[in-house]
């Protein structure tokens, strides 16, 4: 085994390491992960504070309570919003059931000529008493469940705690991790590694910046316009489309089959419908030729299948947290690939040209003109192969 090949195995080999460890302590890694993201966010700002004179730990400090107050000020605002709208929609909720029985199931069953029987919510009741003496089963499961779940919930606070924690230590830190990382890269692989962290350095900070201000953009625009419009659950309506609108099309569609049932339980008419139809066509507009553009740019390159392969990928294989870094992993591995593709062209498997196919050969051949002036036209034919007798293939 020559050295070269020898090192690329070792490098081979400390990547499955850290990439099974990552795997293996995927349910520990939420709040550092979360944390690794606001240290990120706040990074560009803390080094311009530094510029202007301030020491490190007095920069992180003045971010760190930017972040602070801007994520207690948004929750101050959002929480009392969410609980109104919420309490409005389980308020409401006889009115959406009433509707979908006697409206939308009726018109889908004329519509399609289905089964008067297949949307019977009698027989669902019936079968739900049918199996009423299993409850006793279920609320032992539940019970059980219950009872694990709180170590759970001891996780979930210890984890709400470690988060600001582990923010700071890492901003603070954030120049010295990344100088120290670069100090221990094996020096053959050094210059690439360097190369590739600055342009994932850059598509990240196009990708998780600008999709953050179009999220909360398209929150505002949806749920401010809805409210305009009337609708009750308007406001809870903008801010899920909003912050399903990382995917794709996705808080698009959420959005919008919720607001035209919530029109049609509120107002009964195809007026507001048409209204909130409106609503949605711009925001698409909105998004896709203002918002993306300008905020977002087109340095990330994600193709929208990629986007949703990514995301359901992500919470696969790692639940909570691998929705939450899909978008991000995604980008950087688009980095990569884009390199690999780079390396490949510059290859001999791609440059060297291989022998003539004995099968397949090209040969040209000279047409007249139609005209008859016997000037040539030359194109290009496949020729007949022979068999090894010397005949023809058929």
């Amino acid at each position: 085994m020559t050295h070269d090949l020898s090192r690329r195995w070792q490098l081979l080999a400390i990547v499955l390491v850290i990439g099974f460890l990552i795997w293996l302590l995927a349910p520990v890694l939420m709040p550092f992960a979360i944390a690794g993201m606001l240290a990120y966010l706040g990074d560009p700002l803390a080094d311009r504070l530094e510029r202007v004179g301030m020491n490190r730990t007095l920069a992180v400090s003045i971010v760190f309570f930017v972040l602070v107050l801007l994520l207690t000020g948004a929750l101050l605002l959002l929480v009392p919003l969410i609980s109104h709208q919420v309490e409005n929609l389980i308020r409401n909720l006889p009115h959406y059931v009433d509707w979908a029985q006697n409206v939308a199931l009726p018109w889908l069953q004329h519509k399609l000529n289905l089964d008067p029987d297949a949307f019977d919510t009698g027989r669902l009741m019936a079968a739900i008493r049918a199996h009423i003496g299993s409850i006793g089963a279920v609320a032992t499961t539940v019970l059980g469940t219950v009872s694990r779940s709180s170590l759970s919930a001891v996780m979930w606070l210890t984890n709400l705690v470690l988060i600001p924690v582990v923010s700071f230590y890492l901003l603070r830190d954030w120049d010295r991790l990344i100088a120290y990382i670069d100090r221990v890269l094996p020096r053959s692989v050094q210059p690439t590694v360097a190369h590739l962290a600055r342009e994932s350095d850059a598509v990240l900070g196009a990708f998780v910046r600008g999709q953050l201000l179009v999220m909360l953009a398209l929150g505002i625009y949806y749920g401010g316009s809805l409210t305009l419009v009337g609708l009750s659950v308007g406001p809870l309506i903008g801010m899920v489309a909003g912050l399903l609108s990382f995917v794709p099309y996705l808080g698009f569609m959420v959005g919008f089959g919720a607001a035209i049932v919530a029109a049609l339980v509120q107002y009964g008419d195809w007026t507001h419908s048409l209204i909130v139809c409106g609503v949605f066509v711009v925001g698409q507009l909105l998004e896709g030729y203002v918002l993306v553009p300008k905020l977002v740019g087109d340095k990330i390159g994600l193709h929208p299948v990629a986007v949703i392969f990514a995301v359901l990928a992500g919470g696969y294989l790692f639940g909570f947290l691998g929705v939450l870094l899909a978008l991000p992993a995604a980008s950087v591995i688009m980095v990569l690939l884009r390199y690999l593709l780079e390396r490949y062209r510059l290859s001999e498997l791609y440059t060297e040209a291989g022998p003539e196919d004995p099968v397949i050969a090209e040969v040209n051949v000279t047409l007249d003109t139609p005209g008859g002036e016997g000037k040539g036209q030359a194109s290009t034919a496949v020729a007949t192969p022979r068999r090894p007798d010397g005949g023809a293939s058929p």
